[in-house]
């Protein structure tokens, strides 16, 4: 079991922090007019993720923790469809960029909703 003493401890908020990364470093090859259009949508709704977990990590109940990660999970579902759509409209210039960023995106979904389900039993 692991031993969890502050947020920077959990998994799940690591590997959100990766993924924030990833989408920094993707979102570069992204054409230059999308600069300030769907990049700034893609990255932050990706440094929401481990932000909202720090937050409802912060917060006195666990009521707001859920509440937080809650908000962290929509933001990884917004953060997979912007990739989706980034691949749609071709701004991939690298073939399979994201794909990195699709694993733990899935990972991350995973872990959040099993964190989720801990702390409501």
């Amino acid at each position: 079991m692991q031993k969890i003493n502050t947020y920077r401890d959990l998994i799940v908020w690591q590997k959100s922090i990766e993924l924030a990364k990833t989408i920094y470093d993707n979102c570069r090859s992204f054409p230059e007019d999308e600069k300030f259009g769907l990049a700034i949508q893609i990255k932050r709704a990706a440094v929401s993720i481990p932000s909202n977990i720090a937050e409802g990590y912060a917060r006195n109940t666990t009521k707001d923790y859920l509440r937080f990660l809650i908000i962290a999970l929509g933001s990884a579902y917004e953060v997979q469809t912007q990739i989706l759509l980034s691949r749609e409209l071709g701004f991939e210039k690298i073939e399979n960029q994201f794909d990195k960023a699709m694993l733990l995106l899935e990972e991350i979904i995973k872990m959040l909703s099993s964190l989720r389900k801990k702390l409501t039993v």
